[in-house]
Parts: structure tokens; C-alpha cells; sequence
């Protein structure tokens, strides 16, 4: 069973008293302590987000680990990654992300551990990678890139978090840069097992996700069923 979980915003990095997105995602795997590795690769692998990781994932019944690109713990990633039960990418530069993980072939690694039942999850950055497209601020202004492409449409993070997200979207997908896809607030996620969306979750009361499409004359944006995790 192929699972992906992308989070809109939210997760330890955003909400280190309230793990209620992290333990969703633990609580995806058949394994009694799953092994979850941690990918700071769009954050420049900084030391701080990596310990604030392992501060939040310490708390939770998991094995953590994390694979820092400039310093790898092994020179055989394909089996350091494959042993893993969890995936988990941060969030950061989506565009620097991208370009480092197809150097270091990463990007293949990655599609070949979601074909063999590794959940891959992540938050921002970490959730645009796994769709076709996504909105990103990574050169700048927000605007559309390419992404790997595991799911079918395109992803907008901090729906709510960031004001210009919503409307840029919308144009984006008007104007034909970004084909149809989703979005999520900050403090929600969209969990997808087969390439299908599952189910839509929250760490917060108030966070929404969302379809967003191109209609006839006018962008059709259609609020999803979300399930507050508390």
C-alpha cells in the first residue's frame, strides 16, 4: 500500500507542543516503533530544525533518524532509505531541495520506497515535492514549479498561513501555469494511499483543505471533508 501525507503546514516544526499530524503519520505504519527518517535537505540540513526533530520524535513510540545530504550517514543511501518505515521531509527551499536529491539521485530512491510500501510525509516543501506541480516562493515571489510528480495535480501549502497564497493560486491555475490540485491550511494534511486521496486531517479545529480547479468560467474551489484529530 503506497501512502503519501502532505501537510499544508503544521507538524512538529510549527506546533512542537501539539504532535498530533507527526503521531497521524507514525500511526500509518504496521510496525510497533516505526523507523522514521528525517530529510532537512530544503532547509540547507540545518542542525536546528534536525534537533527539533529528534526533540519532538524522541516523545513518540519511533525509531528516529535523519540523512543530512552534506553529511551522509552512509555512501549506500538506497539501502539507508529502503530500511525505513517512514520518509519525513521538511519544509524549506522546494526548489534547492529538488535540484540537490536529482544530483545525488534521490528523487529516485525516493519513487522507488513509495513502490515498496515506505510512507513518505512531509510538511511545505516536503509536501509540494510529491505532486506534479506546486506554488513556492523559493526563487522569490510565489509562483509555480515542477515537482516529482508521485501524485497527480498541484499542491498549495500555508493556505491560510500566508495571504497572497490563496489568490496567487487561483491565478496560477486561471491563467494555466498550474493545472487542477489541492490545498491545505497550515495545521492540516491530505493523506493519499494509492495514488487516491484518503482522507483529510487536522491538528487544529479550523484548518480546512481543499480541491481547487478550473471551471468553466471561473476557479471552482470545493472544501473537503476534514477529520480533527484533537
Amino acid at each position: 500500500m503506497r501512502q503519501i501525507i502532505a501537510m499544508g503546514g503544521g507538524g512538529f516544526s510549527m506546533e512542537p507542543d501539539h504532535l498530533s499530524l507527526d503521531q497521524y503519520i507514525i500511526n500509518q505504519s504496521e510496525r510497533k516503533s516505526p523507523r522514521i527518517c528525517f530529510l532537512p535537505t530544503a532547509s540547507g540540513d540545518s542542525q536546528n530544525y534536525v534537533q527539533r526533530f529528534y526533540t519532538a520524535f524522541q516523545s513518540l513510540d519511533c525509531v528516529p533518524s535523519h540523512l543530512s545530504l552534506f553529511k551522509p550517514p552512509s555512501t549506500d543511501l538506497i539501502s539507508f532509505l529502503m530500511e525505513k518505515d517512514v520518509i519525513y521531509v521538511g519544509g524549506g527551499n522546494t526548489r534547492n531541495m529538488l535540484v540537490l536529491w536529482k544530483e545525488w539521485g534521490l528523487d529516485l530512491i525516493l519513487r522507488e520506497a513509495w513502490k515498496n510500501d515506505v510512507i513518505l510525509a512531509g510538511v511545505s516543501a516536503g509536501a509540494i515535492c510529491w505532486f506534479e506541480e506546486g506554488v513556492t516562493d523559493s526563487a522569490g515571489p510565489l509562483t509555480s514549479m515542477k515537482s516529482l510528480g508521485f501524485l497527480q495535480g498541484s499542491f498549495c501549502p500555508h493556505y491560510d498561513g500566508e495571504k497572497d497564497r490563496r489568490p496567487i493560486y487561483h491565478q496560477l491555475i486561471a491563467n494555466g501555469f498550474l493545472c487542477d490540485g489541492y490545498a491545505a491550511d497550515d495545521g492540516a494534511a491530505l493523506h493519499f494511499i494509492d495514488d487516491q486521496l484518503f482522507q483529510a486531517v487536522s491538528s487544529r479545529l479550523v484548518a480546512k483543505a481543499y480541491r481547487v480547479m478550473m471551471g468553466e468560467h471561473e476557479i471552482m474551489e470545493t472544501p473537503l471533508p476534514v477529520k480533527y484529530l484533537g
